[in-house]
């Protein structure tokens, strides 16, 4: 059952086993069998939801791109991604003996609504990085425009010759406007198949940068204090 249902809980399973066998077993003797057998809870690893055409057409840029060598030298990797200013996973435990509960020290404050936190956009390429911009409410075509593209990526993709720009599909990206600005301005472009965040290696600079957010121990107590310290990271 257990490896049927990777995500039923013990109690489930106990459920489960008491309407097959008739058996009535409670969740910590199934706890107790499971880690006999090796099979332990863990955290599932996460990914985006790929129809049939997401992954033909991630397969079909792969292998178009399999014999590049010094190519990859001139792209240019870019991506927003945001920061918050309070970060657990849900996973944190603590440590307390019976009575404690609620001793300041053991109690995580869980904020209500959005998290705050602050929006950024980078580049990254063979040897060198653009400066970190951040990007106030939401990002729309003519934003990207005046507020990315023409003060930072232009002048960082014209100080490198030969590069080529990659982008994700996000709306505000590929917008005819945006096409438009590219094609006036000469910039190269690396096609990008949908849905396909996680194949551009900026991502790892992101995970980076929250992980050492994340032990960090400066006070951070507004988003504007997070952006101070964000560039430092």
């Amino acid at each position: 059952m257990a490896r049927t249902d990777r995500t039923a809980s013990s109690r489930q399973l106990a459920a489960l086993w008491s309407i097959a066998t008739g058996v009535s077993l409670c969740a910590s003797s199934i706890r107790r069998r499971l880690l006999q057998c090796g099979l332990r809870a863990r955290t599932p690893l996460y990914r985006i939801p790929l129809t049939h055409d997401h992954r033909r057409l991630r397969l079909q840029w792969a292998n178009q791109h399999r014999d590049w060598r010094a190519d990859w030298q001139h792209v240019v990797f870019s991506d927003e991604s945001r920061f918050n200013l309070w970060y657990h996973d849900g996973r944190i435990r603590v440590r307390r003996y019976a009575g404690e509960r609620h001793l300041p020290e053991c109690i995580i404050e869980r904020h209500s609504g959005r998290t705050p936190g602050v929006m950024v956009w980078g580049a990254i390429a063979y040897h060198r990085r653009s400066q970190l911009l951040r990007i106030v409410g939401n990002l729309n075509s003519n934003r990207y425009i005046r507020e990315v593209l023409q003060p930072e990526a232009v002048p960082f993709l014209q100080s490198l010759p030969g590069a080529v720009f990659q982008q994700d599909n996000a709306r505000p990206h590929t917008a005819r406007i945006v096409k438009s600005f590219f094609a006036a301005q000469q910039v190269q472009l690396l096609p990008w198949p949908a849905c396909s965040p996680d194949m551009s290696p900026i991502e790892h600079v992101w995970d980076v940068i929250g992980r050492r957010l994340a032990r960090d121990p400066r006070p951070v107590a507004s988003a504007d204090e997070l952006w101070v310290i964000l560039p430092d990271v």
